[in-house]
C-alpha cells in the first residue's frame, strides 16, 4: 500500500504499528489515548491496544487533539513528508493548485529558521507563495485539518526538543534557533502542549546523548527504508575531494567540512556520519563550532544523504521498470555552490579528470581548517573567493577556458546574491538563470537541481550515459526520445536517472555522470 494512502487506513496504521514498520516513519503517528501520548510507528513500547489508537497524518494533527511526544521514540526524529525541492512533486500531491499551495508552505514551515533575524510568520509564507493569508490558510486547514499556525508552531516545538535534548546550548539559543521570538513566549508554548518547562525536559535527556566521543554533538537522524547506504557512499567516495571529504564505504561512514552563512558571520566546522542500518538511522557528530547553526547542518545532511525520499511512492512509479534498485537514492550535497563548480568542472570528462581538478581547486583556493579527523583539514572555497579569482589562475590547475569562464561567472552570480543554489529555491528561475550563465547547458542545470535543489523531476535528457541505458543511443533526437521515455516516471525523474544509470553497471553501485 502507498504511505500515504495508508495513513488514512486505520486498520493498517496498526498492522504497520504491530510490525514497527520503519517503511512509514514519519508517514503517520500513533495517539494513544490511554496515555495522552503520541508516537512513531518504529516505537519499541509495547504495542497499545487497537481501541486505544488514533491515526494522524502529522505530529500537529496528533498535538491539536491533546496528544504529547514520546520522549522515547521521540517524532521529531521521524523521517520528513514535506520537502522544499519535492513541494509540486509527489504522485500523492499533483490534485489540484491548492493543494500544490499547501505542500509548499509545509515544505517552506519545516525549513530551518533563517538567519536574517525575520521569523517566519503565516503571513511572510504567504507573501512567498505570492497568495493572502487568509487564503492560506483556508487551503491549509482543508488540505490537513490544522491551521499553518498549529502546523508551524508544532514544528517549532519538535525543532526546540530536539535541540534541548541533543545538545546543552542556552534555552534562549533553543527558542531562537527554534523561530520563537523570546524567551517567555517559548517557555509558554512548551508548557501549553508539552505539559512541563523546557529545563525539565533537558533533565530527563540523558547525560551521553549531548556529547559524541572525540568531541562535537551527537544526533541521530532516521530514515524509511530500504536504502542501499553502500551505493551511496560508493558514489560519493569515487568522487571525494582530497582534505573537503574522508568518506569509507567498508565502515558505512563519511566525514565532511563545512561552512554556513549566518547573518554576517561564516561559521565553519565539520560533520561526520554513520549509517546505522540496523536501526534505519544515521549517527551524525557536528563539531561544536556549528551549534549556532545545528537546524541548518541537520537539514543540510539530510539532503545530502536523501534521508526524507519516500520509497514507497518512488517504487510505485519506477519498480517496475527498475526492478532491484528501490534501495537507491539521489545523491546530494551540504552546499550547492560546491556542487555546481564541482559539476562544471565534470562537464565531458571523466570522473577520475574531474576529481583531480576538483582536488587541485579546493588546494590552491581552500582555507584550511583542523578538525579530529585524519585527512580532514580544507573547506571548499566560497563564492567570493573564486568571484575574485583570475581565469589564469584557474588555468594554471589546468581548467580550460570555457569551464574557467562558467566558474568565474556562476561565482560572481552566487556572490553578488543574484543565484541562489537551495532547496526551496525557485525552480524554473534558478534553472533559467543557471543556463544563463556562459558554459552552462541543459545537462549542467538539471543535474545541480537533480542534486543541489532537490527537484526529485529532474532530468539530464541529454546525458549520453542516460540514452545507452534508456537504449535510445545514436537517434537522430536522442534527447528527445529519452524525455519520451521518462514521462511514467514522472514526478520521479531523478530517482529515475539515477536508476538507469546503476543499470549501465549491472548493479547497485552506478558509475554515475562525473561531477
Amino acid at each position: 500500500m502507498d504511505s500515504h494512502a495508508l495513513a488514512t487506513d486505520s486498520d493498517a496504521c496498526y498492522l504497520a504499528l504491530k510490525a514497527r514498520d520503519a517503511r512509514f516513519d514519519g508517514c503517520f503517528f500513533t495517539g494513544v489515548s490511554s496515555t495522552g501520548i503520541y508516537c512513531r510507528p518504529v516505537c519499541r513500547v509495547r504495542t497499545p491496544k487497537r481501541e486505544n489508537c488514533r491515526f494522524f497524518q502529522l505530529a500537529a494533527q496528533a498535538e491539536q487533539a491533546g496528544f504529547r511526544p514520546c520522549l522515547r521514540c521521540r517524532p521529531e526524529l521521524a523521517p520528513r513528508q514535506f520537502l522544499p525541492g519535492a513541494a509540486v512533486a509527489p504522485a500523492w500531491s499533483m490534485q489540484d493548485a491548492s493543494s500544490i499551495l499547501a505542500l509548499q508552505a509545509a515544505a517552506r514551515m519545516d525549513a530551518p529558521p533563517a538567519s536574517d533575524a525575520q521569523p517566519l510568520t503565516i503571513r511572510r509564507v504567504a507573501d512567498q507563495l505570492g497568495i493572502s493569508d487568509r487564503h492560506l490558510r483556508r487551503i491549509f486547514e482543508a488540505q490537513f485539518g490544522v491551521s499553518p499556525l498549529q502546523y508551524l508552531q508544532t514544528r517549532r516545538l519538535l525543532n526546540a526538543k530536539q535541540l534541548l535534548t541533543d545538545t546543552l546550548l542556552p534555552i534562549n539559543r533553543v527558542a531562537e534557533m527554534s523561530g520563537f521570538t523570546s524567551v517567555r513566549a517559548f517557555n509558554a508554548a512548551f508548557d501549553q502542549h508539552y505539559g512541563l518547562n523546557p529545563t525539565q525536559l533537558r533533565r530527563s535527556a540523558r547525560p551521553d546523548s549531548v556529547t559524541a566521543k572525540g568531541g562535537g554533538i551527537q544526533l541521530r537522524l532516521a530514515y524509511r527504508p530500504p536504502y542501499d547506504a553502500q551505493a551511496m557512499l560508493r558514489f560519493l567516495a569515487q568522487r571525494q575531494i582530497c582534505g573537503l571529504e574522508v568518506i569509507t564505504p567498508e565502515h558505512g561512514s563519511l566525514a565532511k567540512t563545512m561552512a554556513l552563512r549566518h547573518g554576517a558571520a561564516l561559521i565553519t566546522g565539520w560533520v561526520q556520519a554513520r549509517f546505522d542500518e540496523a536501526r534505519c538511522q544515521v549517527a551524525l557528530q557536528v563539531s561544536e563550532s556549528l551549534s549556532e547553526v545545528l537546524p541548518e547542518v541537520i537539514t543540510r545532511v539530510r539532503a545530502l544523504l536523501d534521508l526524507d525520499a519516500d520509497p514507497q511512492a518512488i517504487n510505485h512509479a519506477l519498480l517496475a521498470d527498475f526492478p532491484d534498485s528501490d534501495g537507491l537514492r539521489v545523491p546530494g550535497t551540504l552546499d550547492g555552490f560546491e556542487l555546481a563548480v564541482r559539476a562544471v568542472l565534470g562537464q565531458q570528462i571523466t570522473v577520475t579528470a574531474a576529481r583531480t581538478l576538483a582536488d587541485r581547486l579546493v588546494a590552491r583556493f581552500g582555507d584550511p581548517i583542523e578538525t579530529p579527523v585524519a585527512g580532514l583539514n580544507r573547506l571548499f572555497p566560497g563564492a567570493a573567493t573564486l568571484a575574485a579569482a583570475s581565469g589564469d589562475d584557474l588555468g594554471t590547475l589546468g581548467i580550460v577556458k570555457t569551464r574557467q569562464a562558467a566558474i568565474l561567472a556562476l561565482a560572481s552570480a552566487v556572490a553578488e546574491g543574484q543565484l541562489c543554489l537551495q532547496a526551496g529555491a525557485d525552480l524554473s528561475t534558478t534553472l533559467r538563470q543557471l543556463q544563463a550563465l556562459p558554459g552552462i547547458g541543459d545537462w549542467t542545470a538539471q543535474y545541480i537541481a537533480m542534486r543541489a535543489l532537490r527537484w526529485p523531476d529532474a532530468f539530464p535528457a541529454g546525458d549520453v550515459a542516460l540514452h545507452k541505458a534508456l537504449g535510445v543511443m545514436g537517434q537522430p533526437r536522442s534527447a528527445q526520445a529519452a524525455l519520451a521515455a521518462s514521462h511514467p516516471w514522472q514526478p520521479w525523474r531523478a530517482y529515475a536517472a539515477v536508476r538507469a544509470w546503476a543499470s549501465l553497471a549491472g548493479g547497485a553501485n552506478p558509475h554515475w555522470k562525473p561531477d
